[in-house]
């Protein structure tokens, strides 16, 4: 049985050592974390004695693969220019200083059209990886998938398989799977798991999953609002969660949890949780 690799979303105020120590602390064997405020802005120079004091904790640690989320505000498929402009620059900036971090990987929301039309959006978030893609170095950039709401890209896997053909270097690419989004966008994960991800793989192919945000909803099936709960307490039953966890598609890829949590030391109980329920 491959490794389960389990962890949440840290905060990156202290640092990168300061965030694999508590990834420690409460469980974890991995993170997720934003490269600057979730509302964008300039990032922080990098401390690179910190960098190395970390590159060395996390192998000690087996911390890996670190996942980076870039802000909500970067909107690859922006109809005014000076947004467009800031994504681009921003997803840029941010997979230069991922390049200090062997095996990283990079996730995004694609983007939202505003009025344009998913074409025209599709377009604009190829675009920027294109872009992009020229300081990517060895960090994989992931798409996320979507709960549709608004005008939000990438809530069907059609949708991202249209971005993904219309980028130059493919390979450098994959696609972080939701599950509040695709729960919210019509994916029933609870009824028909095996269905999904058979979908999945005909439109975009299983190798190319590369992470999981592992998520309650607070909505409905097909609500398509994009409302996370922490696990257990939403529309999406621990024994569907359960399933997910065990599924041999899913099970080598790392979950990265994103609830609702009041502090770490309530993501240290979900993370003992979902150990127990893992096979």
């Amino acid at each position: 049985m491959s490794e389960f690799k389990i962890g949440c979303h840290l905060s990156s105020s202290k640092g990168f050592l300061a965030m694999g120590k508590e990834a420690v602390r409460i469980g974890a064997n991995t993170f997720q974390f934003f490269t600057r405020n979730p509302r964008g802005g300039k990032a922080k120079d990098l401390d690179m004695a910190d960098v190395e004091a970390y590159q060395v904790f996390a192998k000690e640690n087996g911390l890996f693969p670190m996942l980076a989320h870039a802000p909500y505000t970067l909107n690859c498929a922006a109809k005014d220019a000076g947004i467009l402009e800031f994504a681009r620059n921003t997803m840029c900036d941010d997979l230069d200083r991922l390049s200090h971090f062997e095996g990283a990987m990079y996730n995004f929301h694609p983007g939202s059209h505003v009025g344009q039309g998913e074409e025209k959006g599709i377009e604009l978030i190829a675009e920027s990886l294109n872009i992009a893609m020229e300081h990517a170095a060895g960090t994989r950039i992931l798409l996320e998938t979507m709960a549709g709401k608004g005008s939000e890209v990438g809530r069907s896997f059609e949708s991202l398989a249209a971005i993904i053909d219309r980028v130059e270097r493919k390979e450098s690419l994959g696609v972080c799977l939701d599950t509040c989004h695709v729960y919210d966008a019509g994916y029933d994960i609870v009824g028909d798991l095996e269905g999904v991800l058979e979908q999945f793989d005909r439109i975009l192919g299983l190798d190319r999953l590369c992470a999981m945000h592992l998520n309650d909803s607070k909505n409905p099936f097909a609500s398509h609002k994009d409302r996370h709960a922490c696990i257990g307490e939403g529309s999406i039953p621990v024994e569907a969660v359960q399933r997910i966890l065990n599924h041999p598609a899913l099970m080598d890829k790392p979950f990265y949890l994103e609830t609702p949590q009041e502090d770490n030391d309530g993501y240290a109980r979900e993370i003992a949780m979902l150990k127990a329920l893992r096979d």
